[in-house]
C-alpha cells in the first residue's frame, strides 16, 4: 500500500461490503479492521456513556451516546481523506503512517471518556486525569494495542499523538487539527448529532457537503483551510456552535444541573477520587455517587439529579458581559476554589437575611470556567487573488460570532438556589449581595 486512495476505508466509501446505519439515515462504511476496533471491549463501553450527559434532564432525547458519535466522527473521517487525496500538497504532507493515525484517532477519540466528564474536567482537579491521557493508556495494552499491532501501521503512540495534539510532525499536526480545530470532523458531528436528538433545528443549519468539499491546507500546510466557496457554510457552522451552546449546552436549566453536579463531586472527591471512577458507564457511576453522598449533606444535590425524582435548582440571577461587563468580568472564568469559597461567603450573608436553616449547599456559584472555546482561527484562500485571508477579517459573522459575543454572553455567570428556597431569596438584590461579598472576597484562595 504506497498512496491513501488506497486505504481500504477509502475504497469501502464506494464499494462497502458492510454498512453501519446511524440516525438520521447516514450509512457509515467499515472494513474489517474497523469493524474490529468497534467490537473492542473499550470501544463498546461507549455505547453506555450518553454523550450529552445532564442534557437529557431538559431534552429528553438527547440520549445518544459517544459510541454513535465516534462512529459519525469516522465517517467525516474516510470523507474528508477522500476530499483532501487529491490534492498534491496534502499528498506531500500527509503520508499513510498519519492518514491511519487520523482515522483510528478518529474512532478512539472518545475512548478515554467517562460519564460526565466534561463538567468534571471544567473543575480542572488535579488529581482527576484528562480523557485524552485516559485514552492514551486504554490503547497500550490489551485488545486494542492488539488490533493496532496486527492491523494498522501506526501504534499507541502516533494515535494518541493526534488526540491530545502534542506532536511535532506536520502530518500529525495536519491530522491533529482536523480531529480538533476550529473546523474538524469532531464538531461537525456533534452539532448534527446533538441537535438531531436533542429535538432542536439549530445545529443542522449548515452545509456540511460543501464545507468538506472546500477544504484545502493553509500556506504552511500543516492545518486545514478552506477555499472562498465554502465560506458561507463556515459561517453558518459558527452560527450553528453559537446557538446549540446557547440553547442547549449552556441552557440555565443544563447549567443548573452542571452546577449542582460539580458541587457534589468537589465536595466528595476534591482531594482523592477513587480511580475506578474512570472505567464505569453511567449507571454504574450515577450509584457510586449516590453512594458516596448517602447521609452527606450535599446528598440532595445527588438525589435531585439521579433519583426517583427530578429535583434542581432554580435560577436567582444571570449575567453575562452585555448585563454588567465590570461586574461579570470579575467573576468570570475564576478557578472552581474560587467559586466554592465565594458560595460559601454568600450563603453565609443570605443565612443572616432569610434565616439560620439555609443550607450549606441550597446555593450555587455557576462561573464560566477558565478556559476558553477553540476560536475559529482559519485560512480562507482566495483563488483569484492568489491569498489567504483570516476568515475573522472577511466575515462579520465570525468577527462577532467566534470570540467575545460566544465567550462573554453564552457563558453567563449564575447563581442557583434549591427550589424550596427561591421564593425567600428573591426579596434579596443578588447584585448588591454579590458586590458586597466580593469586596471582601480575597484574589485568589
Amino acid at each position: 500500500m504506497k498512496s491513501i486512495a488506497e486505504l481500504p476505508e477509502l475504497r469501502a466509501l464506494d464499494g462497502p461490503d458492510q454498512l453501519i446505519r446511524l440516525p438520521d439515515q447516514l450509512d457509515v462504511p467499515v472494513t474489517q479492521r474497523v469493524l474490529r476496533l468497534i467490537d473492542s471491549q473499550p470501544f463498546r463501553r461507549l455505547a453506555e456513556i450518553r454523550q450529552l450527559g445532564l442534557v437529557a434532564l431538559v431534552y429528553p432525547g438527547a440520549t445518544h451516546s459517544r459510541f454513535e458519535h465516534s462512529l459519525g466522527v469516522y465517517r467525516n473521517a474516510v470523507l474528508v481523506l477522500k476530499r483532501l487525496k487529491s490534492d498534491s500538497r496534502f499528498e506531500q504532507v500527509m503520508s499513510l503512517k498519519s492518514a491511519e493515525a487520523f482515522i483510528v484517532a478518529a474512532l478512539l477519540h472518545d475512548i478515554g471518556h467517562w460519564p460526565y466528564c466534561h463538567p468534571i474536567e471544567d473543575l480542572a482537579l488535579p488529581q482527576v486525569p484528562s480523557h485524552e491521557t485516559l485514552a492514551a493508556a486504554a490503547m497500550q495494552t490489551g485488545e486494542l494495542a492488539e488490533c493496532l499491532a496486527n492491523d494498522w501501521h501506526v501504534g499507541p503512540d502516533d494515535v494518541a499523538a493526534v488526540i491530545s495534539g502534542r506532536c511535532d510532525d506536520r502530518g500529525f499536526q495536519l491530522a491533529s487539527s482536523l480531529l480538533s480545530g476550529p473546523l474538524d470532523i469532531d464538531k461537525i458531528d456533534y452539532l448534527y448529532r446533538d441537535s438531531l436528538h436533542a429535538g432542536v433545528p439549530y445545529g443542522r443549519h449548515f452545509d456540511v457537503n460543501r464545507l468538506i468539499s472546500s477544504l484545502c491546507l493553509n500556506g504552511a500546510g500543516d492545518r486545514v483551510a478552506i477555499t472562498s466557496k465554502g465560506r458561507t457554510a463556515a459561517e453558518l457552522l459558527v452560527f450553528a456552535r453559537y446557538v446549540m451552546f446557547n440553547e442547549v449546552y449552556w441552557h440555565h436549566t443544563v447549567r443548573a444541573a452542571t452546577a449542582m453536579l460539580q458541587r457534589a463531586f468537589y465536595a466528595l472527591f476534591s482531594e482523592t477520587p477513587p480511580t475506578r471512577l474512570w472505567s464505569l458507564v453511567d449507571r454504574e457511576w450515577e450509584q457510586a455517587l449516590r453512594a458516596a453522598a448517602e447521609h452527606s449533606e450535599c446528598q440532595p444535590l445527588v438525589e435531585g439529579l439521579f433519583g426517583p425524582r427530578r429535583r434542581l435548582y432554580k435560577r436567582w440571577i444571570q449575567l453575562s458581559s452585555f448585563d454588567n461587563p465590570q461586574l461579570y468580568a470579575r467573576l468570570a472564568r475564576r478557578p472552581y476554589a474560587w467559586a466554592v469559597e465565594l458560595s460559601k461567603r454568600l450563603t453565609a450573608r443570605l443565612r443572616a437575611i432569610v434565616g439560620n436553616t439555609f443550607g450549606a449547599f441550597d446555593l450555587l456559584v455557576d462561573s464560566p470556567p477558565v478556559g476558553l472555546e477553540v476560536q475559529f482561527a482559519v485560512d480562507v484562500w482566495d483563488s483569484r487573488r492568489g491569498q489567504y485571508h483570516s476568515l475573522r477579517d472577511v466575515s462579520p459573522v465570525v468577527a462577532a460570532l467566534a470570540q467575545r459575543q460566544f465567550d462573554e454572553f453564552v457563558k453567563q455567570f449564575r447563581l442557583f438556589v434549591a427550589p424550596n428556597w427561591i421564593d425567600r431569596v428573591q426579596q434579596v438584590s443578588p447584585i448588591a449581595i454579590l458586590e458586597a461579598t466580593l469586596a471582601e472576597m480575597p484574589e485568589s484562595v
